[in-house]
């Protein structure tokens, strides 16, 4: 039977996704070496690999990535293997570079995770551990919007069309009762698809009055005069929502098992190590972030950012699954298949010998 308008739709978003995002934000670029994770002497390589590569963005909610590199975890974890990281502006172009095998392991948001394995029909990736909740709010100019009813008739920026905070926030205005073309942006609410590096700017120009984004550009336009209408995790059971997970080639991943383990111990000692030193871990984000794009995050935009953010372990499976019916809802994207996303095999297995406890794939584990 041939596909509906609408599936077709659907379908061609997911499609497109990757090259739009790919013409807007480049393709990625090699992290700066600070000096702090040199492989130990005497260390020795795991299954005789070289180097894996690992890709993550500069953003606070991949907090978990940049802490660990930072401060030396991952490579500690690997000996001998030396990390190669990568960093990117958004999730599709993350997924490119995975399916391309220009990296190995990367940490990323949960909508392209969710697109990049329906398109490769579960070929490419498994969600192979979690690592970040919460962390996005939407921010208004208090002078034109003064509850949540008024953002009806005004223009919100997203970070990129269908990415997690754009179907989030078409969600969101849907159950409002409000009408929004997901592909225009048209409609009771003018959805306006802004990269995250510009948003902050469009805000001071009045070109949008007000943002659904994720932190730090949140806290920035907070520190511009913005007002916090509304955090996303109080829409969630207990506050918690996956905003970034960690995902691996399988083919890597049935290729080099113990590298994997390797990778995943040093994001659970990372997380754990956030969570007893916050104000540690948020410096040395911070240090990472200033290596990488030149300029540090000033501490009216990075503390409240940084305490808005939930780091675990936990990959939240449940929301995940949400989070796709949201972007079915929207238009964005054919009922998928998600059982097979997630291999929390090797994660459960650090967990065990960290004397953690283990998590759920919420159904949707390897076959």
């Amino acid at each position: 039977m041939p596909a509906s308008p609408a599936l077709r739709r659907g379908l061609a978003v997911v499609a497109a996704l990757p090259l739009l995002t790919l013409a807007a934000c480049g393709y990625g670029s090699q992290a700066k070496d600070d000096g702090t994770a040199k492989v130990a002497a005497g260390a020795k390589k795991i299954q005789g690999l070289d180097t894996v590569k690992i890709g993550y963005f500069g953003n606070l909610t991949h907090g978990t990535a940049l802490v660990g590199m930072e401060k030396g975890f991952f490579q500690k974890a690997l000996g001998a293997t030396e990390v190669v990281p990568a960093v990117f502006n958004a999730g599709p172009s993350e997924i490119e570079a995975l399916n391309s095998g220009s990296i190995d392991i990367g940490w990323i948001g949960p909508s392209p995770a969710i697109n990049g394995y329906v398109k490769s029909g579960g070929k490419n990736l498994r969600i192979i551990g979690g690592s970040a909740s919460g962390g996005v709010k939407l921010v208004v100019n208090p002078d034109k919007i003064k509850s949540l009813k008024d953002v009806k008739g005004k223009r919100i920026a997203t970070p990129q069309l269908g990415n997690t905070q754009d179907v989030a926030f078409l969600n969101w205005a849907a159950e409002q009762g409000w009408k929004v073309d997901p592909q225009s942006g048209k409609g009771d609410v003018t959805v306006v698809r802004s990269d995250n590096k510009v948003t902050p700017d469009a805000f001071k120009a009045g070109s949008i009055d007000g943002a659904w984004v994720p932190e730090p550009t949140a806290s920035k336009l907070v520190a511009e005069g913005g007002r916090e209408l509304l955090d996303e995790s109080t829409l969630w059971p207990d506050k918690k929502f996956v905003i970034t997970n960690v995902i691996v080639r399988q083919e890597f991943l049935k290729k080099y098992p113990k590298v994997v383990e390797a990778v995943l111990k040093g994001s659970v000692e990372t997380n754990k190590w956030i969570n007893a030193n916050p104000d540690a871990a948020k410096e040395a984000a911070n240090k990472l972030l200033e290596q990488e794009t030149g300029k540090a995050l000033p501490a009216d935009v990075l503390d409240p950012a940084w305490k808005s953010i939930r780091f675990t372990d936990d990959p939240l499976a449940s929301t995940l699954d949400t989070e796709a019916q949201h972007a079915v809802k929207a238009g964005l994207l054919q009922q998928p298949d998600l059982k097979g996303i997630y291999d929390l095999i090797p994660l459960n297995k650090v967990l065990k010998a960290e004397g953690e406890p283990t998590v759920d794939d919420a159904g949707l584990g390897a076959r």
